[in-house]
């Protein structure tokens, strides 16, 4: 037998999402499909075809926004604007997501915000690792120009101060919480937080380090307004959901991803799908929420425009307003009540 891998990224207690090497997800078995999984998936020839471009018109946001206001980048990029506190989510402006710039996935809408057009980052929340969420590039941008805090979970600092030199990024595990107002305090956002939580999900940037740093939700606080970033999640049993509302209220807006889900049989246990999205948004009690991770990259099969149908069909059926849980185009803004 040969020697078991060395986790390069993290080394801490074993715990029930950590086995002292890789990180799972408790009570839900693998979520990570296998290589032959993988060869099935691809060749069943099932993709739908997308438009090569969708036409978008850039926001410019204001400066800071003393109240909560949501505007859409792309993907799983939004630009939360809350008590005068600038909050940028899993930032990728890249052309293509993917670990080379010439081959692979490639986006279909040029970003929401142009990039010199984004006002000051304070705070960057990475969830995880994967390059539709994890854009080292645009992190090298952002660290040059306004040199955000970075929060993330176990491992991704690790990964994040080999990429960018000088980083400012502070790491967790789920339960813990980190201070945002150390340089805010004059912008009104003196006391804003940010907790981790759990997200049913997986990591991995090559074959050798699948799983080696962990993956997470964070639910942030600030000016008297709670926002809750699902980052990317498979739906379970729902019950991670649950004990956000148990444990920090019903958020005044969650950030619910609703695409990148067929074939089901592959990637049910690590996307959502429109309706689970449907039943988080209800399980969580939250007053908006807007949809993420649709609509900007082809990374799955369903047609492009599914997403935002079956998600108001599923509003419908459980009797929920759709100005409720919005899904906003690139450079369409919120304003959360």
């Amino acid at each position: 037998m040969g020697a078991m891998p060395k986790n390069r990224f993290y080394s801490g207690p074993v715990s029930d999402h950590f086995d002292g090497t890789r990180f799972h997800n408790p009570g839900q078995g693998r979520v990570d499909r296998r290589f032959a999984d993988l060869l099935k998936w691809q060749f069943s020839g099932e993709r739908a075809r997308w438009p090569a471009a969708v036409p978008v018109t850039p926001a410019v946001p204001a400066p800071r926004v003393d109240g909560l206001r949501a505007t859409m980048v792309g993907h799983a990029t939004v630009l939360i604007q809350v008590a005068g506190l600038n909050v940028l989510t899993d930032p990728v402006f890249s052309p293509r997501m993917s670990p080379v710039g010439f081959a692979g996935p490639k986006r279909v809408s040029e970003p929401g915000i142009r990039f010199d057009d984004l006002p000051p980052i304070d705070v960057v929340l990475l969830s995880h690792d994967h390059y539709d969420h994890c854009d080292i590039a645009t992190l090298s941008r952002l660290m040059k120009r306004d040199r955000p805090r970075v929060v993330t979970a176990l491992g991704n600092d690790v990964l994040l101060q080999r990429a960018v030199p000088g980083i400012d990024v502070v790491a967790g595990d789920w339960g813990d919480s980190f201070p945002l107002d150390r340089r805010r305090r004059s912008n009104g956002a003196g006391g804003a937080t940010v907790d981790l939580v759990p997200a049913q999900h997986w990591s991995r940037r090559r074959i050798s380090d699948t799983r080696m740093r962990l993956w997470c939700g964070f639910v942030l606080r600030a000016g008297g307004s709670t926002v809750y970033f699902v980052g990317d999640s498979g739906f379970g049993d729902g019950a991670i959901f649950r004990k956000v509302r148990a444990g920090f209220g019903a958020p005044d807006l969650a950030l619910i991803p609703i695409g990148a889900y067929a074939p089901r049989w592959f990637m049910q246990p690590q996307h959502m799908d429109p309706e689970e999205a449907a039943a988080v948004f209800a399980d969580l009690g939250a007053a908006q929420a807007v949809a993420i991770h649709w609509g900007t990259v082809q990374l799955t099969d369903e047609p492009f425009g599914e997403p935002p149908a079956r998600l108001r069909e599923a509003l419908d059926a459980r009797g929920i307003a759709p100005e409720r849980f919005r899904t906003l185009s690139p450079g369409e803004s919120l304003d959360a009540a």
